[in-house]
């Protein structure tokens, strides 16, 4: 008699082997992260706050998350517009993931920034960033983009590039 429970029927059961959990594996990813080119470190300046989190900070994470939804989107889509053409959708395919990857390592690293700055615990950040190196993350870019989002002045004539997008996300809220 065959169980008609889907677990129970022996041809659903999976095939592949079973090597180092998920987790396991994404932490091994993340424990082979090599340090920013200069990295940065932030001094404390902790602005009090209360309990609910900076508005400027849910708009950030908002921008981001739109930024690689939409890269990670086209990276699936391209397998129906380019999916005759191998030359064509390996290109376009890889821009788009590396985007994301760009704009998720801008995120993380924002925020992480952001947490230093706030006097977090060093344990605790390398905690919340699952790395015993929060360098690997917080680059110059990265805290220029905290700078604009928290409204600091540039020290530069021209502001850079990120400053100036965090700045816009904390004006516009997204």
């Amino acid at each position: 008699m065959t169980s008609t429970h889907p677990r129970k029927r022996p041809q659903r059961r999976s095939e592949i082997p079973h090597g180092p959990q998920q987790t396991a594996g994404l932490q091994q990813i993340r424990d082979n992260l090599q340090p920013a080119p200069a990295a940065c470190t932030v001094e404390p300046a902790p602005h009090p706050t209360g309990e609910e989190v900076p508005p400027e900070l849910l708009a950030l994470v908002t921008h981001h998350c739109r930024r690689i939804n939409a890269y990670l989107a086209r990276a699936q889509q391209l397998q129906t517009l380019h999916g005759d053409s191998m030359r064509q959708w390996q290109r376009l395919v890889l821009y788009a993931l590396t985007d994301a990857l760009a704009h998720n390592h801008l995120l993380v690293g924002t925020l992480a920034a952001y947490l230093q700055r706030q006097d977090l615990d060093a344990d605790l950040l390398r905690r919340y960033l699952q790395s015993p190196d929060p360098d690997r993350y917080i680059t110059r870019e990265a805290v220029e983009h905290l700078d604009g989002l928290t409204g600091a002045v540039p020290e530069e004539v021209a502001e850079p590039v990120w400053m100036a997008v965090g700045r816009r996300i904390a004006r516009d809220g997204s």
